[in-house]
Order: structure tokens, then sequence, then C-alpha cells
């Protein structure tokens, strides 16, 4: 059973169709969606307890065994939800969690999650279980207090971080190393970023020839690939030129911090790049605010002053009329004129215009193009042609 609660804030999904799609990808049934406005969360049970009434006797009525929330909730909250409902309860980090528990491939990746997840469960060590009692502890009857069962269970879980985290410091030296051989090489750096289910795998492997997982869903990919992208000179008289392409994890509103601070060493491909290639999604109506939720997650990990260039994608998908008047052009994008270029990675229609423009783009020495160079204002732009509906 889903369940939102209206804050007032201006991306509240209404029918909860994203936090369907995140439980359809985690192998649940959706069976009820339920929606409701406050002013500011109950402190006990987060959405009052006359709703939380209403939610047990729909849950009843339609037989849901698992509670959603579109939110995140505190320690306190869940608890006093799940005895309220009588039903677990998740919400949407945990949600989020347990997806990327369940497709994460590589050892970097599994490391990544089991971090996030041991930090998650480390704010959930409340009373709800009876064997929490205290030990007792030192020697005879003159033996103070000993340890709670909830002590132990937090002294191991900072045990378990600590330990993942020093294995994920080897991983990012190791992927360190494979950079500097990059850089050592001159290899031009480019890295797919954009909001989950964009068809960021998609157009990587269109543009590249591979195999990567890719499919109608979110968080198909969690394993960061990397391949060399062959680019053919654009005037046709020199030699072309390879360069570096890696599809990262795609993006998704209220991103789990402990998620970002998990999985830097993959994001970290997006912060050394040369080129940000962003994959938009030009068939979703709230591509806009997808947008904006992919450049407030790329400030946050220090790659919002990286180049990027927009990639409409999908545009196979679009109304005959909502097509773009041309597949390339300039787009607004924070006050500042971007490269735009239309594609579908499906039926490969603009991948030969991307392919040209990153001929060119690439040509330029990456040192002189990106240090010297800072993205053109607007007013400084030749062509603006209006966004697609």
């Amino acid at each position: 059973m889903l369940v939102g609660v209206d804050l007032g804030l201006p991306h509240f999904d209404g029918e909860l169709l994203e936090l369907g799609l995140l439980a359809e990808t985690a192998g649940l049934s959706p069976v009820a969606r339920i929606t409701c406005k406050r002013k500011a969360p109950d402190a006990a049970l987060f959405v009052g307890s006359g709703k939380a009434d209403e939610i047990k006797r729909l849950a009843e009525e339609t037989g849901a065994t698992e509670i959603l929330f579109d939110q995140a909730l505190s320690p306190a909250q869940q608890r006093n939800l799940e005895r309220h409902l009588e039903l677990p309860v998740t919400d949407r980090t945990l949600l989020i969690l347990e997806i990327f528990a369940q497709r994460a491939r590589s050892h970097e990746g599994k490391l990544q999650v089991e971090l996030a997840r041991l930090q998650y469960l480390s704010t959930r060590l409340v009373r709800r279980w009876s064997h929490l009692e205290r030990q007792r502890g030192g020697i005879g009857a003159r033996g103070g207090p000993g340890e709670t069962q909830i002590e132990l269970d937090r002294r191991m879980i900072g045990q378990a971080i600590k330990r993942t985290r020093e294995r994920l410091v080897k991983v990012k030296r190791q992927r360190q190393t494979q950079r500097r051989q990059r850089e050592r090489h001159g290899t031009f750096k480019i890295s797919l970023v954009g909001y989950t289910n964009a068809g960021k795998s998609s157009l990587f492997n269109a543009l590249v020839k591979a195999q990567t997982y890719a499919a109608d869903q979110l968080f198909a990919t969690l394993d960061t690939t990397t391949r060399q992208l062959y680019l053919a000179s654009p005037d046709g008289q020199h030699t072309g030129r390879t360069v570096s392409l890696s599809d990262t994890v795609g993006f998704i509103r209220d991103l789990p911090h402990g998620l970002i601070d998990a999985f830097q060493a993959t994001l970290q491909e997006s912060i050394d790049a040369d080129l940000l290639l962003h994959v938009v999604d030009a068939a979703n109506p709230n591509h806009p605010e997808q947008m904006a939720q992919v450049q407030s997650v790329l400030a946050e990990i220090g790659a919002g002053d990286v180049p990027q260039w927009l990639v409409f994608n999908k545009i196979d998908a679009l109304e005959s009329g909502q097509m773009p008047l041309h597949l390339q052009d300039m787009f607004d994008l924070n006050g500042l004129a971007v490269q735009r270029l239309f594609v579908s990675a499906k039926t490969g229609e603009g991948l030969a215009g991307l392919r040209h423009a990153l001929a060119g783009r690439a040509a330029v020495q990456p040192a002189a193009l990106d240090a010297d160079a800072p993205a053109m204002p607007l007013q400084d732009s030749l062509e603006f042609v209006v966004p697609v509906a």
C-alpha cells in the first residue's frame, strides 16, 4: 500500500507514480494508494492518528501486507506506525536501499550498498525488541550494570561501518590509479549522468556497441561501466580520437544522503569527467523537475562546475506536434546557454550528429578548453530555440 503526504512541497507526486515504479522495481505489487495533506508531519505517526486508522482499514480491505511511505520516516515514527498498523512499514529511503542491494553486481557496488545500509540501520536501533535488557557486568554481586543489547548492536554496527569504509578506500585507490593512467594518455573523459530511467544505458550501448544491461525500470544500472569510444575526425582529414565514455548510476528525487556518500567512489567518474552528457527523458512530462534534481545532486557531489551538454533522449516517443525543429540547439540551463542535442537511442536518430559534435569537442585539448573557457552566458548565445513542450 502506497502512502504519500503533501507537505506543500512543489515536487509532491499526487498520484504516487514514482513510488509505484520503485515498488515494482523492488518486486512488490501496489494494491492501494492513499494521500493526505498536512502542514507538518505528526511527531508520533507522521500522518496523525485519524489518517493512520484510515490506512489500517484500507490495508485490511485490500489485503496489503506492507505499507510504503513516499517520505523518509524517523526511527520513532516507523516504530509507532508498525505498532499502530500491525504491518511492516517501509519509507522511501529503505525502499531505494533495498533496490540497490538487489541490483548491485560488482564488488564495489556491493560494498557501497552495504555501507549505506549499515548507516541507515545504525539510526534504527530503537527499543523495538524485548531482548534489549541490560546485562549484568562485573564480578559477583558487586558488579554494576553491564551493556544493554542495543549498545552491543550499536558497537557491532560501528565496527562493520569502519571495516566497509576501509575496504572502499582500497577500491577508490584502484579507481584513482585507473584514472591517472587515462590522464597520462591524455584520454578525454565523458560521463553519462541523468535521472533514473532516462535511457543512459541504452544510449551507452548504442554509442559503444556494448551489452550493458538496460531495461525500462528504475535503477537498471548501478555499477559504473567505462568503455573506449572512437570518434572520427570532424573534418574527415585527420585521424580520429578515442575517448573514455562512462555510464553511471541514475539519480532520483530525494536520493538518500547516505547513498550519495556511499557511492562517492562511483560518482567520482562524474566529478573527474571533462564533459558530462546529461541524458533527459524528453517524453516524460516532468523532465524539467527531473533536470533540476540532477543539477542538485551534481552540485552536492562537487560536479556542478563540470561542463555539460543536454541530450534529450526518447524523441521516438514524442507526439508529432512535440518534435523539435532542430536536432541541435542551445538551451537555457540555470542562466547559461548549453549545447542540447535530440536523439533516440532506440531508433538511432540523432546519434550521428551526437558523435560528430563529440568529435569536435574532443578535438580541442581539455585543459585549454575547460580551464580557460567558462560556460557561455545566455545573452551571448548566437542561437536559442524554445525548449520542447
